[in-house]
C-alpha cells in the first residue's frame, strides 16, 4: 500500500481524529474504487473505534464518511496542482478516475 498522500507518514500510527495511538488504516474512498484510493494514497489512520465500531465512525456515521471523502478528493486534487495542473484539470483528472466529485 502507498503512503497516505492525505497525513504526513512520521503521524501515521496516530488516529487523525484525537492522536491516539493503535490504528487502522482507512481508505477514504471504498467500494470498486478501493483500488485506485490504494494506489493514491488516500488512506487516513483511525482507531478501531473511530474507524468501524463507534457511533460517529467512518463506516457507520455517513458525516465522517462524507467528511473524508472530501478530505480525501482535495488531497488528490493538491496533489496535482503542485505536479503542475490547474485547479480545474486536478478537479476534472479526479473525476475521471473515480467516477464523481465529492466536492
Amino acid at each position: 500500500m502507498k503512503d497516505s498522500i492525505i497525513i504526513n507518514m512520521d503521524y501515521a500510527m496516530y488516529d487523525l481524529i484525537d492522536s491516539t495511538p493503535f490504528v487502522e488504516r482507512h481508505h477514504c474512498i471504498g467500494g470498486p474504487n478501493r483500488k485506485l484510493a490504494d494506489e493514491d494514497g488516500l488512506w487516513v489512520p483511525l482507531t478501531p473505534e473511530h474507524h468501524r465500531t463507534g457511533k460517529d465512525s467512518a463506516h457507520l456515521s455517513k458525516t465522517t464518511h462524507t467528511l473524508l471523502e472530501i478530505i480525501a478528493q482535495l488531497a488528490y486534487e493538491k496533489k496535482k496542482v503542485a505536479e503542475g495542473k490547474t485547479e480545474k484539470e486536478a478537479r476534472e483528472i479526479f473525476r475521471n478516475r473515480y467516477g464523481r466529485s465529492y466536492l
